[in-house]
């Protein structure tokens, strides 16, 4: 099979001769030209899509050798197709993972550190590393990737023999046997890599990370590069102009307006926890001592505000055991609470009988009922 995806890797429509097209799985054929222009799935890129003849092209895959086209129709073999690729994806995946190749690569000259995985998801391409990276480095590693970007640096595409292989210096995430294609960026990185590139830095557009995290002893970067990148941040841009015109703050204002907002919250939040200690209190001296189950029905309490009045009115021996009950829709939220009997297996009772969810420990449960007010009350004065 002729691969033009390596040959040609910016053609975008193509003729070929289907060589076999068999039925597949789901309502999909499997067919097999003997050129082609549609990448297959492989290191980390994802499959191109496009049109062969009227038939859609949903997936591109790699068995046996062979290159396989996923349609939603049957292609008669022997007969010449028109191949059209979804250039705009593809153009992006070639964006992403060039990108890719110069961020891993700065990385690896910076810390040594070895790309262990690789993903181009829909939404971010993700990398793998078997370090860990420092935030501010990783910044300063962006700046000069989009600086390598500007440079428009050509990306040379090679395939060493055996023996020139062996004295070459170049990054591989597996072992590798037969012919080896090698991604080279001048200064930058020498990379063994199946994927399609463009033709130079420049053409990736922009480098942007969107985050890291620690992952299996070492970071997981997530970025973008080119269309998506710029889609991304002009989605981030939207959001801050929204947030700006909620906050009647001007954008550069925006994180000291919300901190203040944040701060004002935090304290009105214990001014008003104050308040509520304050009238449970005197509803729990409303009640009297007693060593029977004590049913409290509460409106337009919070889950934590339950378990507060709970909490206060058996520590307080108004009943052997409490359950306080807050409805909320066509549930009522409870928390029940005792000192004397075990609430984790008392709790699993009422969940039983009343279509409840919940749980907690031999002091304090907490969940919700599907029941009427009545038949709580019922349940827990037969059970308690």
């Amino acid at each position: 099979m002729e691969r033009l995806y390596y040959k040609l890797p910016y053609v975008k429509e193509f003729d070929g001769t289907v060589k076999e097209c068999r039925e597949g799985k789901k309502g999909r054929y499997e067919v097999i030209l003997d050129k082609t222009a549609f990448f297959p799935e492989g290191g980390g890129q994802p499959g191109d899509t496009g049109l062969l003849d009227q038939a859609r092209v949903l997936d591109t895959k790699e068995k046996d050798g062979q290159v396989i086209h996923f349609t939603d129709k049957f292609l008669e073999p022997g007969t010449t197709v028109h191949g059209v690729l979804d250039w705009e994806k593809r153009f992006e995946n070639m964006q992403g993972h060039s990108g890719e190749h110069i961020l891993t690569g700065l990385i690896h000259k910076t810390y040594g550190y070895d790309n262990v995985g690789f993903h181009m998801g829909s939404e971010e391409i993700t990398i793998d590393f078997n370090g860990v990276v420092e935030p501010e480095m990783l910044a300063a590693l962006e700046v000069e990737a989009n600086k390598i970007v500007s440079a428009n640096i050509p990306f040379l595409v090679s395939c060493p023999s055996k023996e020139e292989l062996e004295q070459m210096e170049y990054r591989s995430k597996k072992e590798l046997t037969g012919e080896v294609r090698i991604i080279t960026i001048p200064g930058v990185d020498v990379c063994a890599c199946c994927g399609t590139h463009v033709e130079r830095s420049g053409e990736v557009g922009i480098i942007k990370v969107l985050g890291m995290i620690n992952y299996k002893g070492g970071v997981r970067i997530s970025m973008l590069c080119g269309m998506p990148a710029f889609r991304k941040l002009n989605g981030y841009e939207k959001q801050i102009g929204e947030l700006s015109v909620l906050l009647s703050a001007k954008q550069e204002k925006i994180v000291e307006t919300v901190a203040k907002l944040k701060g004002e919250n935090q304290e009105k939040d214990m001014k008003l926890n104050k308040l509520y200690q304050t009238m449970f209190e005197t509803k729990a001296e409303g009640y009297p001592v007693s060593s029977q189950p004590l049913v409290v029905f509460e409106k337009d309490l919070e889950p934590v505000q339950i378990r507060q009045l709970c909490t206060m009115l058996y520590e307080k021996n108004k009943g052997n055991v409490v359950v306080v009950c807050s409805q909320k829709g066509d549930t009522f939220q409870y928390a029940a609470g005792s000192s004397s009997v075990d609430m984790k297996v008392f709790s699993k009772t009422l969940n039983g009988l009343l279509n409840g969810r919940g749980g907690g420990s031999s002091l304090m449960a907490q969940g919700t009922f599907q029941a009427e007010a009545e038949a709580i009350e019922s349940a827990v004065k037969a059970n308690a």
